[in-house]
């Protein structure tokens, strides 16, 4: 007799497990602690099983014979139910293992193991925790580009346009690397490519003007504080390195007997070792600084621990004490500023100037041959430029020309 709701709510545990049975092997399992457990018997090969398919409500009666029946057409193709879910659950797990975040996580490893700049790492891992924790759990070939594209306009509905540009390109790189990995047959956010509004370009502010440059060095050489900030702005403008660069520089890489900074590729926004010929003033002001935090291994440490440079942010946070406005100057700005007037000036050849901003050159092989052309020039330049600047901090102007 089939069952019914009513047959299994009226059945209470007993001293011993016992069957109540529906129909086509399906049965309901009432244990002495008052569980009751779905279960389907049947044969194959000769071989008598059981299949568990779920607990009494959680999975009605309904559900049961459903499950029941779906068991009985796998047999009839002679399928193992058992080895069928046995399959679904390792599936499973590896469409959970091979999630976005999983995916994504790996590849971060990857370029650590590689020497990816630590700063590109850490912003890997915000973009990951920038898409939440629900998308990072998607297996990523079930990811559309619906999907992805709902996340992104999140960011792009509050403004963050660049972000979710960024976030795009970064979701691409993960779905590209699970695909070189046999994990994934797409790349959904190359599908993307033009769905965003794209984000006006935003040039680091910087003085061009000789007389207002003149005017910063004179605030520069005037700026009191923390001994570690006085000289990182002092040595700034000289070198015209990314601020990174110049915060986290090591004793190591100071060659002083042969007037050069040579920056590990590790260090590089490129990737490129980059060798910076020193001037004078350079050096004088290098050499200051080593009588202060020369015994340490950061040649400007932080005030809270030498054993850490000074943040990301001090030297713009300087430039706002001293006046200057984040629309105005920035730490970066003193690239653009030396790339302007050194290219006005007219007197040197601008992939020489290029090649001194470590700016990346096309072709591996023209990378080779300018990680050596031009330095005769770069050190002629980068003593002219330090001249220069003296010229404009003690006249507060002076022409672009030698």
């Amino acid at each position: 007799m089939a069952l019914t709701d009513t047959a299994i709510r009226n059945s209470k545990p007993k001293a011993k497990p016992y069957k109540v049975t529906d129909s086509q092997g399906l049965y309901l399992l009432v244990n002495p602690r008052g569980s009751k457990l779905w279960r389907l018997k049947y044969r194959m090969n000769g071989v008598e099983r059981k299949l568990a398919l779920g607990s009494y409500p959680e999975i009605t009666l309904a559900e049961a014979r459903a499950a029941r029946d779906a068991a009985r057409k796998q047999l009839a193709h002679a399928i193992d139910p058992n080895s069928a879910k046995r399959q679904a659950r390792i599936e499973a797990s590896i469409r959970a293992s091979n999630s976005f975040s999983s995916v994504a996580e790996e590849l971060i490893e990857k370029k650590t193991r590689e020497g990816l700049a630590e700063p590109t790492l850490e912003k890997m891992r915000w973009f990951v925790k920038l898409l939440g924790t629900d998308f990072g759990k998607r297996p990523i070939t079930e990811i559309t580009p619906q999907e992805l594209l709902h996340e992104l306009r999140k960011h792009e509905r509050r403004g963050r346009l660049e972000t979710a540009n960024l976030l795009r390109s970064f979701a691409s790189r993960v779905f590209r690397y699970a695909v070189a990995t046999a994990r994934a047959e797409r790349d959904p956010a190359q599908l993307l490519i033009g769905a965003l509004t794209t984000a006006k370009v935003k040039h680091f502010p910087a003085i061009t003007d000789p007389a207002t440059f003149g005017a910063l060095l004179r605030a520069i050489e005037d700026y009191q504080g923390d001994p570690a900030v006085m000289y990182a702005l002092k040595l700034t403008p000289h070198v015209f390195q990314r601020p990174g660069e110049i915060r986290q520089l090591e004793w190591t890489e100071i060659k002083f007997d042969k007037a050069v900074w040579i920056i590990p590729e590790e260090k590089m926004k490129m990737r490129q070792p980059h060798s910076v010929p020193l001037s004078k003033q350079a050096l004088a002001i290098l050499s200051e600084m080593r009588s202060l935090s020369g015994s340490g291994r950061y040649a400007f440490p932080s005030i809270r621990t030498r054993a850490r440079p000074i943040s990301d942010n001090t030297i713009n946070a300087a430039l706002r004490r001293m006046g200057y406005s984040k629309d105005q100057m920035t730490a970066h700005g003193f690239r653009t500023s030396a790339s302007s007037l050194l290219n006005e000036s007219g007197k040197w050849n601008p992939d020489a100037i290029e090649r001194a901003l470590a700016h990346m050159v096309a072709g591996s092989v023209r990378r080779i041959y300018n990680q050596s052309a031009y330095w005769g020039e770069r050190i002629e330049m980068a003593q002219w430029w330090s001249d220069y600047l003296d010229q404009l901090r003690d006249s507060g102007n002076a022409p672009v020309r030698r």
